[in-house]
């Protein structure tokens, strides 16, 4: 379909299919953590903590791509159900470093199989050379958005 203007042409434009990878590929997750009481956000909080105990809510918030004030608010549900600790006091200025508890850790575990085996599924059609030809694409394509011109 050949479009008048200075539209995008749905159907060639990496942006939108990206976009619709990413939709599909939420919604798929989300149906597979919901029956373990998590969401999209929930996992990659845990998965952020597993790997990097101790960050603080800003950089779960930046890295889980909610707002400071969203994550607050499940981080203190998650201390709540015994799934992480924060200290009670600030080891420095105002930051309260986030740890996963053993419970955590366990449900975490339970949260990362359903995980991969939505990815095994999306990649399923790739030989290990693509996977690693579109991780190295994509990467690159964040790199280059990240890199903003300087204002004029």
């Amino acid at each position: 379909m050949v479009q008048d203007g200075p539209g995008i042409e749905l159907e060639t434009s990496l942006g939108y299919l990206l976009k619709e990878v990413s939709s599909v590929l939420r919604a798929e997750m989300e149906e597979v953590l919901r029956p373990l009481g998590m969401t999209v956000t929930h996992y990659s909080c845990l998965e952020l903590l597993a790997q990097r105990p101790g960050l603080s809510n800003s950089e779960l918030a930046r890295g889980t791509f909610v707002t400071r004030q969203s994550m607050n608010v499940l981080l203190q549900s998650l201390e709540r159900d015994g799934i992480v600790t924060r200290a009670s006091e600030p080891a420095v200025g105002k930051v309260l470093p986030t740890r996963l508890t053993p419970r955590g850790r366990r449900s975490l575990e339970k949260a990362s199989a359903a995980v991969r085996s939505v990815e095994d599924r999306m990649l399923s059609g790739l030989s290990v050379a693509e996977r690693s030809e579109a991780l190295r694409i994509l990467r690159g394509m964040a790199g280059s958005l990240r890199q903003r011109e300087p204002a004029s």
